[in-house]
């Protein structure tokens, strides 16, 4: 098994461990999470959906992302995915959601958004939403991306210890 695979399934054992259902809000990773997750059989115990919100109007129809949000800060903002995840959250049975969105380049990036820089927001139930932000090395598209979906699953499963 490779170090996503590992986490992956460390992220799912955590959820049964704790008996709540898990679901994703992706911008940037464009369903690279829950992919992992449902690539372990078993998963279905576990899964409840992924958003693929790649779009900001899929942002706002399927998350419930303001206009307002999206305006003033931007999609790759801490806002942003704090909506994103409490929109996942209040969207399904998920007990757990992580939400990830950010610019995986190789454009895209600017002086106060590099390439690299991506927000991850997670709701957990009866917990306060919370987010925060890494900017990855530009080492390509598939290595940020990649490094997101380990972030993401780090910062759950750091969530599902407290």
């Amino acid at each position: 098994m490779n170090e996503l695979t590992l986490l992956a399934d460390r992220f799912l054992r955590a959820c049964l461990t704790r008996k709540i259902m898990a679901a994703t809000a992706e911008s940037c990773t464009g369903g690279m999470i829950v992919a992992h997750l449902t690539d372990i059989a078993g998963s279905s115990a576990v899964v409840d959906r992924g958003f693929i919100t790649y779009s900001n109007e899929a942002k706002m129809d399927m998350l419930g992302v303001k206009p307002d949000t999206l305006e003033s800060f931007g999609a790759v903002s801490s806002e942003t995915a704090l909506e994103m995840a409490a929109g996942a959250l209040a969207r399904s049975r998920a007990g757990i959601t992580l939400a990830v969105t950010g610019i995986a380049g190789p454009d895209g990036g600017s002086d106060e958004k590099p390439v690299g820089l991506v927000w991850f927001g997670l709701a957990l139930n009866n917990q306060a939403t919370i987010s925060e932000h890494r900017i990855f090395d530009n080492r390509g598209r598939d290595f940020i991306r990649r490094e997101t979906v380990r972030h993401a699953l780090e910062m759950g499963l750091r969530a599902l210890a407290n």
